[in-house]
């Protein structure tokens, strides 16, 4: 496994984590679509939200969020279609959500939620 898979593994990790801390309820990780890939797919009561998880080791490459693009967005909306088609779930909203993670050195990965992206 290389290292950035295995930081990418960590960060959806921690965000699952945060989310069952959360009272969500986790449907399904790393879905695979026709178009790509949901990271976590989770209920936050009735409205179901497609997580986005980006991990960063540094600052580097700036904030992990800015990672997630239009074009990506549009990609998560028509994997989130695709994913309710194939499951038997109706719920009362649907949204877009992503999760910063940014791992440290010492002590625990910093978790940024951004509600409702798209």
């Amino acid at each position: 496994m290389r290292a950035k898979d295995a930081v990418g593994r960590y960060g959806e990790q921690v965000a699952v984590t945060h989310l069952l801390e959360a009272g969500w309820e986790v449907l399904d990780r790393n879905w695979r679509g026709h178009c790509g890939e949901l990271d976590v797919v989770a209920l936050e009561g009735e409205e179901l939200v497609v997580v986005e998880v980006k991990t960063r080791t540094g600052d580097r490459y700036g904030h992990p969020a800015e990672a997630v693009t239009a074009v990506k967005l549009a990609r998560l909306r028509r994997l989130a279609g695709q994913w309710l088609h194939e499951h038997a779930l109706h719920p009362t909203g649907v949204r877009i959500d992503v999760i910063a993670v940014r791992t440290s050195r010492r002590g625990a990965a910093r978790v940024e939620h951004l509600r409702g992206v798209l």
